[in-house]
């Protein structure tokens, strides 16, 4: 039964590509087969399938992955590099909903529903991306019962999050709410040798990922410098008090 699913799906997977990832450069890069939020969590049976379904592409930093609206395809991972999933917000302001990074699932919000994508996807470097159509992945969570588990758990996640994130942008300050983006980013990505936060991010999109204008996250950086509270090297960010951050964070939770 098994084996009789593989090649039907296989078989099925023969569909053409969607004409903005013919746009996309394929990438030499091949998949280990085992970093991947999907990868990882699927029977080692069934990764002969994803090596045969899945589609390796190269993204440029800007390049647009997918636009909010656009008709649902398939679902995305990161290999290599980090992705900003961003949604609209207002007439010309967006707000940055997360960051996907090496292993990390995105497009999946797009599941169910009118089937069109509720966000946008966008690469903040260059890096690698994997893509498996949707009539694949809906094969998946029917045979990878783990995997089904765990994507659902991550659903319930995310969704924790989106709602601190919508309470955060009506009752905290955007200095609290910076505070709270610098912290997160910190233990997402890690910081370097110099102790800088393990990503370079524009002031723009701290700006959307806090939720704030870009006029108004730079005075509250500035604040923060003359408090020393961090250190800017660029577009290097240094935590160097992360309990006065946490603090601004506390003090509105």
């Amino acid at each position: 039964m098994f084996l009789g699913s593989l090649i039907k799906i296989n078989s099925v997977l023969k569909a053409t590509s969607p004409v903005f990832l013919k746009q996309m450069k394929k990438s030499k890069n091949e998949c280990d087969i085992n970093s991947c939020f999907m990868c990882r969590n699927c029977l080692k049976q069934w990764h002969p399938a994803i090596a045969a379904s899945k589609k390796n592409f190269k993204v440029k930093k800007g390049e647009v992955i997918f636009n909010e609206g656009d008709a649902v395809t398939g679902v995305y991972f990161v290999y290599q590099g980090i992705v900003k999933v961003h949604k609209k917000w207002g007439a010309d302001k967006e707000l940055i909903i997360r960051f996907a990074s090496n292993g990390a699932i995105f497009g999946h919000r797009g599941l169910g529903g009118n089937n069109l994508y509720p966000i946008s996807a966008t690469a903040l470097e260059d890096g690698v991306i994997c893509y498996v159509d949707i009539d694949f992945f809906e094969s998946t969570l029917k045979v990878n019962t783990d995997f089904t588990y765990n994507l659902m758990m991550f659903f319930a996640s995310e969704l924790q999050e989106s709602e601190k994130k919508m309470r955060n942008l009506a009752h905290m300050s955007v200095k609290g709410r910076v505070a709270q983006a610098l912290i997160s980013l910190q233990s997402q990505f890690g910081t370097k040798e110099d102790g800088s936060i393990n990503m370079e991010l524009s002031r723009q999109d701290l700006a959307s990922y806090a939720g704030a204008t870009y006029e108004t996250v730079f005075r509250v950086l500035t604040e923060m410098l003359k408090q020393d509270m961090i250190e800017a090297r660029g577009k290097k960010i240094i935590v160097k008090s992360p309990e006065k951050l946490s603090g601004l964070i506390a003090g509105q939770s």
